[in-house]
């Protein structure tokens, strides 16, 4: 080998394709799930759940239970009323917000199908759920509350004594009222979020054991730094008596940020019986008991003048929360308050969300978390209003968005978003997609009346993420901050342990942080371990969600790595007696300015500060680095979504024909990881528009309770994607944005939009998701109506309707 090859500079990491460091133990079952877990003498608990929307407790009888084989202790709501507290809200969006007590079993009175009233503790998970039998229940029914446009009426059921209304929150910027006078077009839809399950691979799992004093609770979180606090302040359990462990950990999108009551019960029964307990979740009880997502109607009118240019921009939400707030419940629906603007300049804007309760289970963060919900709105209407306009729905968008010149720029919500390019996203992936070509095929088959249509979809979006700064979470009531902190550990063989607050579920943070340590301290990619998810091994951090774990954990990673070589740099200068002010650093060395040969390794600072024989007066003999970070802003990944659909006006059938996206999320730091994201976004959000819904009957039972009747879908059921990626570097050092959850959030109005799109020659103005076969074929069907009225009047007497505020067609959960 030759010199010059000896002292070449590796390729950096960034940008490469590395295959996942934890795939290998992963795919291969050889991990640590929750449910993996044994500990000697452990039990098992399963919970009693109610039947009822609503009823009082009369009665718990749980004596009879307590003598079925294998059974070790059994209890109601009644043995833990002292102590079991309330499942916390983190997030009291209003000051007068109505925030009702959760206790995590219910003592005297049930709220949701599947709430839990008793629970049996026993040898074997087996016994534990045959002795749920033995248990007798009294309840008194009381009448359930299941529709949010009802539910605030006078004669409605209350779900609380304090009513059904938790709070209302109101958003304006610029002048509405003028903004909507006199404006040549305003036009005003309703639309529909239906509830989504979240369906994580692993179902939730949560051990529990007490030494001591001391409680160690492995679960499957997202979260176990904010699990820990939690469980210290609703349990009195001082908080450094509390050890949180997140194993592997099997997916999440948001239905693992939560602090359940299975959680606390585990931790509570641990201590009652001073033995281990364990708790995993039948997936029909996960589909009752994880908390849902969505779940809005929204009511958007629009103001324009006839060139197409927006002058205003309002909304009303009803968001259900469900029979309680959860830990972020309010504020999902108002993380959308700022993205229905989107990428679009306008005047003025307002918003409105009124939070309502009802007998159903809670609703909390779902993959995109408001932002899907926002988009979907914004981007519906904006087709709405080209058809209006008789214009090209991407040429109506071009002539509103932010201009690449324009950055960085403030919107009408407030948000200054740091760079983008929605010019060139929009350019690339019409090209990918043959725009011009599809739409020349759908002139064809429409006039042709094939009984196959094409429709063509547009989803051009922005999303925030990075979920932080903290200044901005206090500024919305958030009760925590959202920085991120990460730890450098050089070892004295010169191999790195990084240790991260960011807790994955899938994402690949071993690999990508192994990526950028390698990077900064010019240390190989194979001799960097990632440690995280322990509170004891990792005892500070903020978690994950909201994609913010690169933008923000990455950037804390960053910032840490600076501290090491700045302390490296003192020791550096002792070691080749030189100035510190002389040193040179290029990743993995210090050298002499002018004098490239004289020059001391990393890895070699590292043994020497591990020996510490000749540190210089006064410096510990350590190079290890903490840091803390917490942005100034969020990022805002953004993109061009492009979905071709042929609806078979017969039968009803979406068939989805091609699918482009190019999304812009700053500086990518592994493709792989990144394409491996943006499918399973992709497969969310299309799985919303054509296949998910959670659906009660008129009591409250939740009739999607098992995957056969809650349809996820397949890898059969969903097209191939081609995907493309602009670059337009975020405000930040690695200037990151994020990507996880930007599939869901994009995907949705894109294959609505087709659909609407293949079906506006009947006068089909909407779909409500999720558009099935059966929903489509009803639209059509409608659209023809028995008055034999011309599809043009029939969607005239629609627009008629929504302008006099009636509701449209399909607010009701039908077709059109």
């Amino acid at each position: 080998m030759t010199a010059q090859a000896e002292t070449e500079t590796p390729a950096p990491e960034i940008g490469q394709a590395r295959l996942r460091k934890e795939d290998e133990r992963l795919i291969t079952g050889q991990t640590n799930w929750t449910d993996n877990i044994r500990l000697p003498g452990m039990l098992h608990v399963a919970f009693l759940r109610s039947p009822y929307a609503h009823a009082r407790i009369t009665s718990v009888d749980v004596s009879a239970a307590r003598s079925e084989p294998g059974v070790i202790a059994a209890y109601s709501g009644a043995d833990f009323a002292a102590e079991q507290g309330s499942l916390p809200c983190a997030w009291p969006v209003t000051p007068d917000i109505v925030i009702p007590a959760h206790p995590p079993m219910a003592t005297e009175e049930v709220r949701y199908v599947g709430e839990a009233v008793a629970c049996v503790v026993a040898r074997d998970r087996y016994a534990a759920a045959d002795a749920l039998n033995a248990i007798e229940v009294d309840y008194e029914p009381l009448p359930p509350v299941l529709d949010i446009r009802t539910a605030l009426q006078e004669d409605s059921p209350k779900v609380h004594e304090a009513g059904n209304k938790s709070f209302e929150w109101p958003f304006a910027s610029g002048d509405l009222e003028a903004a909507f006078g006199g404006a040549p077009v305003v036009l005003e839809r309703y639309y529909r979020q239906q509830r989504l399950i979240p369906a994580a691979m692993e179902p939730r799992s949560v051990v529990c054991s007490c030494v001591g004093g001391e409680f160690t609770l492995w679960s499957a979180t997202q979260i176990p730094h904010v699990l820990r606090v939690m469980l210290a302040l609703v349990t009195g359990i001082p908080e450094q008596n509390i050890r949180v462990i997140a194993p592997d950990v099997g997916g999440g999108f948001g239905s693992k940020l939560q602090v359940t009551a299975e959680e606390v019960l585990a931790l509570l029964i641990a201590r009652k019986l001073g033995r281990p307990v364990k708790w995993t979740e039948t997936r029909s009880e996960g589909n009752m008991t994880v908390h849902h997502g969505r779940d809005q109607w929204q009511r958007i009118r629009i103001a324009a003048d006839r060139d197409g240019r927006i002058r205003g921009l309002d909304v009303d939400l009803l968001a259900d929360m469900g029979a309680y707030l959860m830990l972020v419940t309010p504020g999902v629906p108002l993380l959308g308050a700022f993205m229905f603007p989107a990428i679009y300049k306008m005047d003025a804007y307002s918003f409105k969300c009124t939070g309502v309760f009802t007998t159903k289970m809670p609703t909390d963060a779902y993959r995109g978390a408001g932002r899907p919900e926002a988009t979907f709105g914004i981007e519906r209407i904006m087709d709405e209003l080209a058809t209006e306009l008789d214009l090209d729905p991407l040429e109506l968008r071009e002539r509103n968005w932010i201009k690449h010149e324009e950055f960085p720029y403030t919107t009408i919500a407030g948000l200054t978003y740091d760079s983008g390019n929605y010019e060139a996203a929009t350019a690339k992936a019409k090209e990918l997609f043959d725009y011009d070509g599809l739409r020349k095929e759908q002139e064809l088959r429409r006039a042709s009346n094939d009984p196959v249509q094409l429709g063509i979809g547009i989803s051009t979006f922005t999303e925030m993420c990075g979920l932080a700064p903290s200044r901005v979470l206090g500024s919305l009531a958030y009760g925590a901050g959202g920085w991120e902190q990460a730890s450098i550990r050089m070892l004295p063989t010169g191999k790195v342990e990084v240790v991260t607050g960011s807790s994955a579920h899938g994402q690949g943070h071993e690999t990508a942080w192994s990526q950028i340590v390698a990077d900064q301290l010019g240390v190989p990619f194979e001799d960097i371990r990632v440690l995280h998810g322990d509170t004891q091994v990792s005892p500070k951090g903020m978690d994950t969600y909201g994609s913010r774990s690169l933008a923000v954990g990455g950037m804390a990673l960053v910032s840490a790595c600076d501290k090491v070589v700045e302390k490296a740099k003192v020791i550096a200068a002792a070691m080749i007696e030189a100035s510190a002010d002389d040193l040179e650093w290029s990743p993995g060395q210090f050298s002499v300015r002018g004098d490239p040969d004289k020059k001391v390794t990393i890895a070699e600072i590292a043994l020497a500060a591990f020996a510490a024989h000749n540190l210089p007066d006064g410096v510990e003999p350590t190079i290890d680095a903490d840091a803390t970070y917490d942005p100034d802003n969020f990022s805002f990944p953004h993109g061009t979504h492009l979905c071709a659909t042929e609806v078979d006006t017969e039968t009803g059938f979406v068939k989805i024909r091609s699918y482009v996206c190019v999304d812009d999320i700053g500086t990518v730091v592994n493709p792989l990881i990144v394409e491996g994201q943006v499918h399973g976004g992709l497969a969310q959000g299309i799985a919303q528009a054509l296949y998910e819904e959670a659906v009660y009957d008129d009591d409250g039972n939740l009739v999607t309770s098992t995957l056969a009747d809650y349809l996820v879908p397949s890898a059969s059921d969903l097209p191939s994607y081609v995907t493309g990626r602009t670059e337009s570097r975020a405000a930040n050092r690695l200037g990151v944005k994020g990507v996880g959850e930007a599939g869901t959030i994009a995907s949705t109005p894109a294959v609505v939009n087709a659909i609407v799109d293949a079906l506006r020659p009947f006068g089909i103005g909407d779909v409500t998701m999720p558009c099935t076969p059966e929903r489509v074929w009803r639209a059509i069907q409608t659209a023809q109506g028995g008055d034999q009225a011309s599809a043009a009047e029939q969607h005239a007497a629609r627009q008629s309707d929504q302008t006099q505020g009636n509701s449209p067609q399909g607010i009701d959960g039908g077709a059109a």
